[in-house]
């Protein structure tokens, strides 16, 4: 099997960029994010997305030291992510209550 590749189409970044329109769509929402990375998980609202970095106004993550910040983001560094949108499951508040 062979690959036509004349036309040079980057998928790659047709990804990135479908991924960040999606990012800048949620601006203002509550997202949960899955990274491989330490600190591996964010709750907080989107504020804005700058060139390739999403800036989330951090309400919750593994650490309470962490939290209550702004963080930046890489969309590289997004394993899985949950964007909160009118009329759908809205994300649980998981501070811890003690």
């Amino acid at each position: 099997m062979t690959h036509d590749n004349s036309n040079n189409i980057d998928v790659n970044a047709i990804h990135d960029m479908a991924l960040l329109d999606h990012f800048i769509d949620g601006i203002g929402q509550k997202v949960i994010i899955l990274s491989p990375s330490f600190p591996f998980l964010f709750i907080g609202t989107i504020v804005d997305v700058v060139e390739d970095l999403i800036e989330l106004d951090v309400e919750t993550t593994h650490f309470s030291q962490l939290e209550d910040r702004t963080w930046f983001i890489h969309i590289h560094n997004i394993e899985v992510f949950y964007i909160e949108r009118p009329g759908e499951p809205q994300i649980p508040e998981l501070k811890d209550m003690t």
